[in-house]
């Protein structure tokens, strides 16, 4: 079978096993997040916490909690670094260094998952388990939980209340990701991936030398960090390294894990406002600029345009030859398409054009699926500037789902997009600026493609890296911790801003000047809005990198 055949086959049997997963988790999800009854578990942590489980949170209290908590995480995990050398199970490593366990503190508890570091090499297995593990489990349920929030703002009437931070995010965590993650570290082991405690075993190379094979709690680890869009690999190798990712069936596994919850979370919109077209809708805006992502990556790479590539006829360098060209290209876009930043092939290899994809897909703001929970609240804003947009046109009152949106709702809006584009430029120009970019391997526009990459992940909270670049520096992770704090937290504050605004309101009943918000023609205006904020911040950005590179 041909490549390009066997490539549309495989991302086929992707889209039917998401389609098949969207009603059963989304219910599932929905039932999670609105339920009155806790188990004897969550009973317990309630208490310990000192939570009142039935007392609702209005927006700032649920902001604060959210903010308190991920404060802590990152403390925690700062420290747990520091004295990693004092700690069971280190494998004899170094405690990191102040920058670096910043740097790696902000990227778990922000749901980035950025790693300037080898992780088998960096890390022992407790700092692994109680620190990376945990936070990749807890950093996607906030985003979860946040989501819910925002639709909660939706569905509510003259309230100010958004739920309960605390209630939200141990529900997420033991009912939807820790089943899921059980069962899927069950299935990943039977493919191959490792799950152990080794320190190492020495091996015989070919050549007659001894090469130390690191093991670990592999299977457990990756299996969360595709489910809840982290990204970060226990190898320096990530999801290319075969005890990660051994054969091509474990690959297709890691990319559905990637997205089946984003893509489930339409569901759950739907169902809360009493809508399910509302939920298809953004669904099919989901998938729209998903199948865009993913086809246009494949067609670049297939493509092999360049003088190398056309030369031996295909763009191999940097692919995992166990996946081939286009189901490289497809994690490339899946990871990207969402906040996963999991890599099974070097994305800096990749064509001019076929790398500026995945830089675009993160640009849009990863809403297509997007990150757990981070991809629908993204996208249920840009649906709200397209209803406003819509409104100006005809003159009305904009409305969607039944609330107004008026001045405070679409400055909140704005305050959101407006974050990510500032701090990806405002990093990119700091870099050249100050003589940091001189850390890339290369000069001209694919070093600009480098920088701008860099920081476009670590805004986005994606965590995948373009390679070619060094940024174990202190400036270099002190920066893109910052890019990483302020791209997930700020927007979030505008979310549940936003929510709470929402949720004060009075319904607004549909009149005939109502824009109807479930069909193809609002469908295709928010996929259009989306594309066009896009093209209008950064193509600039862009003709000078990869553009330039490509042309």
């Amino acid at each position: 079978m041909g490549t390009t055949a066997a490539g549309t086959l495989f991302v086929l049997s992707l889209v039917v096993a998401l389609v098949a997963a969207y009603r059963p988790l989304g219910d599932h999800l929905h039932r999670v997040v609105t339920g009155t009854r806790h188990t004897r578990v969550e009973r317990a942590i309630y208490r310990l916490v000192g939570v009142n489980a039935a007392a609702g949170q209005p927006w700032g209290v649920y902001a604060r909690a959210v903010l308190a908590f991920s404060a802590v995480s990152v403390l925690f995990l700062y420290a747990l670094q520091r004295v990693q050398d004092h700690l069971p199970l280190s494998l004899g490593f170094d405690a990191v260094a102040p920058h670096g366990a910043w740097n790696t503190a902000v990227s778990f508890v922000t749901n980035t998952n950025w790693q300037w570091y080898p992780g088998e090499s960096t890390m022992g297995h407790l700092v692994q388990m109680a620190g990376l593990a945990v936070q990749n489990f807890v950093s996607a349920a906030v985003g979860i939980a946040v989501a819910v929030a925002l639709v909660r703002g939706f569905a509510r009437s003259r309230s100010g209340e958004l739920g309960n931070f605390w209630v939200d995010l141990t529900r997420i965590t033991l009912r939807v990701l820790l089943p899921i993650a059980v069962l899927g570290a069950l299935v990943l082991m039977l493919g191959g991936v490792v799950q152990n405690l080794s320190d190492g075993t020495a091996v015989t190379t070919l050549t007659g030398g001894t090469q130390t094979i690191t093991g670990g709690p592999v299977a457990s680890q990756e299996v969360i960090k595709e489910l809840g869009t982290n990204g970060g690999g226990f190898y320096n190798a990530n999801s290319a390294h075969p005890f990660e990712n051994p054969t091509a069936w474990t690959n297709w596994l890691e990319i559905f894990l990637i997205l089946v919850i984003p893509f489930s979370l339409p569901r759950v919109f739907g169902r809360m406002v009493g809508q399910h077209r509302q939920g298809y809708a953004i669904a099919a805006v989901m998938a729209i600029l998903a199948l865009a992502g993913v086809t246009l990556t494949n067609v670049f790479e297939l493509s092999a345009h360049g003088t190398v590539p056309q030369a031996v006829g295909a763009a191999l360098e940097g692919k995992e030859v166990r996946f081939g060209g286009s189901n490289s290209a497809t994690f490339a876009a899946a990871t990207t398409l969402t906040s996963t930043g999991a890599v099974n092939s070097s994305h800096d290899s990749y064509t001019a054009l076929g790398g500026m994809t995945p830089i675009v897909n993160m640009m849009l703001g990863e809403v297509a699926p997007g990150g757990v929970g981070s991809g629908l609240y993204g996208l249920l804003i840009l649906a709200v500037v397209t209803v406003f947009v819509a409104g100006l046109m005809v003159g009305r009152t904009p409305e969607y789902v039944g609330k107004k949106i008026g001045a405070r709702e679409i400055k909140l809006a704005s305050l959101y997009f407006l974050t990510t584009p500032t701090l990806v430029l405002v990093g990119t120009a700091t870099a050249f600026a100050t003589g940091h970019h001189a850390t890339a391997l290369n000069v001209g526009p694919h070093g600009l493609s480098e920088v701008l990459y860099a920081f476009t992940s670590a805004s986005n909270n994606n965590g995948s890296a373009f390679a070619g670049i060094t940024v174990n520096t202190p400036w270099w992770n002190t920066a893109l911790g910052l890019c990483m704090l302020l791209g997930r937290f700020l927007p979030i504050v505008f979310v549940l801003a936003l929510a709470g605004s929402l949720a004060r309101q009075q319904p607004t009943p549909a009149s005939e000047g109502t824009l109807p918000t479930h069909r193809p023609l609002f469908v295709g205006m928010v996929v259009g809005v989306t594309v066009i904020l896009v093209a209008l911040t950064f193509l600039p950005a862009l003709a000078l990198g990869p553009l330039a590179e490509g042309l």
